[in-house]
């Protein structure tokens, strides 16, 4: 038995596969211990799956490790200096979130590496010791340890790492972490792994011995990894579950027949969106609780829209919907303990959930008191029920249709030419008339939309990903260095077969961002950079700046997308569509709806 698990703000989900037979399951979450949740839900198993919340939540919340950072010597505030961008432009009070690493916790050395790889001032063992000495004297849990230029030569980090980890420190250095040029943004992915990894490692460790199984990780970049790998570089975890959504409706739209497709994954607490056209999107910049982070992660957009977003009016009298989330606990009002109006309370008002079969009728909905709750709200704003729980979904409409508009309008992308795959517990109720918004003409709901990213996190490959700056090296032989690297830890791992495929970071000379592409597809770039951009340089020089190889093991599990589809209610709702109520088909999942 495989089990895929995704923990989300309201429900964990389940997908339990022997090779033969799809079973699903949902828990209500636990947020204050999510391992509570998926032990409820867990049979006998060979082998977890699971996309995890604990490094995003420990990272966002700030309950991660007692950190401490060492870095050269009068580089000691990088973390604070940052980028000096200003949050907000206009705002004379506005402020940036405290630093992982409160300045007494920051350290410098006396030690100087040039970008060449040359080392300026050597690094001497009675300089690593004293830091050491430093360090302990601080009661410190985990040390993140960023040198400068280290990505060029590691030598200096090295003998710091060895000497803290001797003195039994938890320690993440960041040419292990993240071996690229930009300092700052090194400096701050560094950070947060070691911020999150020592709880990340713990969890994980007690989860794989309490479900008796073995347990692997999904990576924000759509791969898996083992719990040891995943408990060391947790960064690479923070955005995990949405990537086991993207994963799926690829997978699920392939096997429907459709190459290019817009995700759209509308959960509790959030909904995320994303666009494929014929390549996973990767991007390698994003923040999150004002940190930096810089690791290969697929490009999805998530925006404060779920079924569990409240919906209040605000000091003017105007309806809001969001981003706050009532979550798993106390849930919407429906559930039988919330008292605020959600998304899901105005879908169940306006009939378009059957109360008695919510969760295959494993939990019954209380729609008199969302009715009554709705009353009471419908009553401050001046309107009926049935006109205010209208007004709710059109809102987080709005919500949603913006954030498909960003990730395929704003990119040059036209949506129309599109399909639009609906997943996650609520992204049924609200797909079509997304699709209607965007005058998109498919809509495709998966066998199983409500757990797809669990089933996504399940058929996904294992896959580590490894870069190196390259810039003034000799880029084949950056890449010999890492498929080495990359099959000698896979093979640590237990696993034969590997396959390598090379990737790189280039840029017009001068400009400070770069377009990640293929090795083989490297003399298109001015063609990637085009339709990226809607320009490009004609005759400027490019230049590689990062060399990436990915190394994956294991293939899809065909049999995931071919087994058999829960049943459908056959029978008819009575929803509220304006401007009555109507007689509506009861809808089920493995469907390709049309649009005349």
């Amino acid at each position: 038995m495989r089990i895929g698990v995704d923990t989300g703000g309201t429900f964990t989900d389940f997908v339990f596969w022997d090779g033969k037979r799809l079973r699903t399951l949902k828990e209500p979450s636990t947020p204050a211990d999510p391992s509570k949740a998926i032990l409820a839900g867990l049979e006998a198993a060979q082998e977890v799956v699971h996309g995890s919340t604990v490094a995003t939540n420990a990272l966002l919340e700030r309950k991660g490790a007692r950190l401490a950072f060492v870095t050269t010597a009068g580089f000691e505030d990088l973390l604070e200096i940052g980028r000096q961008n200003r949050p907000s432009l206009y705002d004379w009070s506005a402020t940036r979130p405290e630093p992982l690493a409160p300045r007494a916790l920051r350290f410098g050395l006396a030690e100087r590496m040039l970008a060449s790889g040359e080392a300026e001032k050597p690094l001497t063992i009675e300089e690593a010791d004293r830091l050491v000495r430093d360090v302990k004297a601080t009661d410190v849990e985990s040390v993140a340890v960023c040198l400068l230029h280290s990505y060029a030569n590691p030598e200096h980090e090295r003998l710091v790492g060895e000497r803290l980890r001797a003195a039994g420190l938890e320690v993440s250095l960041s040419s292990e972490i993240l071996p690229e040029y930009r300092e700052y943004e090194r400096a701050s992915t560094t950070a947060v792994n070691a911020y999150v990894a020592p709880l990340m490692r713990r969890y994980l460790g007690e989860l794989e011995r309490r479900a008796g199984a073995r347990v692997r990780v999904f990576q924000s970049s759509g791969g898996v990894i083992s719990a040891s790998v995943g408990g060391a570089q947790a960064v690479h975890t923070v955005l995990s579950g949405p990537a086991g959504g993207l994963v799926g409706a690829v997978q699920a739209a392939k096997a429907a027949g459709f190459e290019r497709v817009i995700s759209f994954d509308m959960g509790g607490t959030s909904t995320d969106v994303a666009l494929y056209d014929g390549a996973l999107p990767f991007t390698n910049e994003t923040e999150l609780g004002g940190c930096a982070i810089r690791v290969s992660m697929l490009d999805i957009h998530s925006v404060g829209a779920g079924g569990g977003s409240i919906a209040y009016l605000d000091s003017g009298g105007a309806l809001r919907v969001g981003p706050r989330s009532a979550g798993a606990v106390p849930g919407p009002v429906c559930y039988g303990v919330g008292e605020e109006i959600t998304v899901t309370d105005a879908n169940a008002v306006l009939g378009r959930i059957d109360p008695e079969r919510f969760l295959g009728g494993a939990m019954r909905l209380d729609l008199e008191r969302a009715q009554s709750r709705m009353s009471a709200l419908a009553a401050e704003a001046g309107s009926s029920v049935e006109e205010l729980a209208r007004a709710i979904v059109d809102v987080a409409n709005s919500n949603m249709e913006r954030a498909i508009r960003r990730i395929s309008v704003e990119r040059g992308r036209d949506p129309r030419e599109f399909a639009l795959v609906s997943f996650g517990g609520a992204g049924g109720q609200h797909a079509c008339e997304l699709a209607e918004r965007l005058e998109m003409r498919t809509v495709i709901v998966p066998a199983h939309a409500g757990v797809l990213s669990a089933l996504g996190m399940l058929g996904a490959t294992v896959s580590r990903e490894f870069s190196a700056s390259a810039r003034g090296r000799e880029a084949e032989r950056v890449f010999a260095d890492l498929e080495g690297r990359a099959l000698e830890e896979m093979a640590e791992e237990g696993f034969e077969n590997v396959v390598l495929e090379r990737h790189c970071d280039l840029r017009y000379a001068g400009q400070s961002y770069e377009l990640r592409l293929p090795w083989r597809d490297r003399d298109s770039f001015e063609e990637h950079h085009r339709r990226s951009y809607g320009y490009a340089h004609q005759g400027q020089e490019v230049e590689l700046v990062t060399v990436r190889v990915v190394a994956s093991a294991g293939t899809v599990d065909e049999g995931l997308w071919s087994a058999e589809s829960a049943a459908g209610n056959p029978d008819y709702l009575s929803v509220y569509l304006p401007p009555g109520w109507r007689a509506a088909p009861a809808g089920a999942g493995g469907q390709v709806l049309r649009r005349a």
